[in-house]
Parts: C-alpha cells; structure tokens; sequence
C-alpha cells in the first residue's frame, strides 16, 4: 500500500501515475526489452525459431521502404516472422519503448533536440529526405520548377502529420510569414488530392509524393532545402537478436536503392 500511495495519484474519478511511477515504467519497458531480447537471442542460437520481429513504421516508410526489405527477409530468412502497424513519431518511438514493438522506422527535422531525443536508442540512419512544394498544375508556378518558401507566403496551405506540421510552421516562419493552414490531415494521399483540387498548396517528403499518385498536381524543389532524416530505431538489447539485425540490414539495403 504504501509503494501504491507513491506510484498512483487518483484525480477525480481517475488513476495517474506520480513521478516516481512514470520512473518505473520506463524502468520497466527496458527491462522487458531486455528479457524478450535475451527469449529471442536464446531460441535463435539454440535453432528453434529463425525468430520474430515486430516493425512499426509511419505510412510513407511502409509503402516504399518497408515492402522491399520485407520481401528480402522472407526470401533470405523464411522462418522469422515479421508483423508490421503504422504509427508517426513521437507514437512509434513511444511503443518502442514500452515494448511494443522491436524495430521503428521513424524521422526527425535538424536541431539538438532532435538528437537528444534518440539518445537511449540505436540510431541507424536510412536516407536524407527532401521535401517538394505541391501546387496545383493551373498555379502560376506550376512550371517553375523551384520555388522559394517566401514565394507561397499568401497561399493557403494543406498540413499533414503534427509532426510535419509543427515543421512546416518553423521552415515558412524562417522564411518571414506564418502559413494559413485551411486544411491538415495525417492522410499523404488526401494532401496531394487537396492540392490537386486547387484548395492550396503543401510541402511533403519525397518518400511521400513517392508513394502517392500526383494527380493534378506539380511538384517543385523547395528553396533553400528542407531535409529531414530517415532512421531505424531499436534499443540496445534488441540490436543483438540475429531476427531484429538481419531485418535492420534489410532497411539498410532497401534504402540505398
């Protein structure tokens, strides 16, 4: 009872954890790392299971990279099975350390605090990605070729994921506006079709456009770059099962294609 009293608080009706408890749960999620990472290791030496690994990747990730690596892993390692869900960081980091997944394609914008975040983790870097302006193919810059964010000051915008978004606010208040965001979603494909329909403009990855079909859409090189980095992400003890290290060499392979 009196370790329970300094671990939960109740609020009205509810439980929330106290500080000590928020420490125990990280505590807790390495800790279960660790032992499903020593399971996994064990059985594959012994030979009773070429092993398991369950990926976590955001949507543009997973119709591009993710697929080829995957077909790799089942031609190379037929046994190990591999599940996969889709989240957007900060989620997706987030279920790697509570031990809900062992492998999580994820990216990040420039900055210290980029790089603080990861830092209890293994980085394994995929690919640089730039972003592309979309406007619709009746703009008056639909033949540019390029275009400088300040050039879309007036525009009105379709955001994408909050993490994007967040960005996309930073990158155009750098270049001396804020953007009038009409339209957000976390749906890459509703973004290009939004553009398409003459309801505004966007900037995306490459990975995205990649993966979605531009209809009614032209794409420009956003001046200066604007890049964000792709990574894979494990902790520690997971980078040693043979499944979740021949799976992240797979990413590495698709990546360099």
């Amino acid at each position: 009872d009196v370790y329970k009293r300094q671990l939960l608080v109740r609020t009205g009706r509810e439980m929330r954890l106290t500080q000590a408890g928020e420490a125990l749960v990280r505590h807790a999620a390495g800790i279960l790392a660790g032992l499903t990472a020593a399971e996994e290791e064990v059985a594959a030496i012994a030979g009773l299971r070429a092993g398991r690994v369950r990926l976590v990747s955001f949507p543009s990730g997973s119709s591009t990279l993710v697929p080829t690596a995957l077909a790799a892993m089942r031609a190379e390692h037929p046994g190990t099975r591999i599940s996969l869900v889709e989240a957007e960081p900060p989620r997706s980091v987030e279920m790697l350390r509570e031990g809900d997944c062992d492998l999580a394609l994820a990216f990040r914008y420039g900055g210290a605090a980029a790089v603080a975040e990861w830092e209890d983790l293994v980085v394994t870097p995929l690919l640089t990605d730039r972003l592309v302006g979309l406007v619709p193919e009746g703009h008056p810059l639909a033949g540019a070729g390029r275009v400088g964010m300040a050039e879309l000051a007036d525009e009105p915008w379709i955001a994408g994921c909050p993490r994007c978004r967040r960005h996309l606010v930073e990158v155009c208040e750098g270049a001396g506006f804020t953007p009038r965001i009409d339209f957000a979603t976390d749906d890459y494909p509703a973004v290009v079709g939004l553009v398409g329909a003459g309801l505004g403009v966007a900037v995306l990855p490459e990975l995205a456009v990649e993966s979605v079909r531009a209809k009614g859409v032209s794409t420009l090189a956003v001046e200066p770059a604007v890049e964000r980095e792709v990574v894979a992400l494990t902790l520690p003890d997971l980078a040693r099962v043979p499944a979740v290290a021949a799976t992240l060499g797979e990413l590495v392979r698709a990546a360099a294609r």
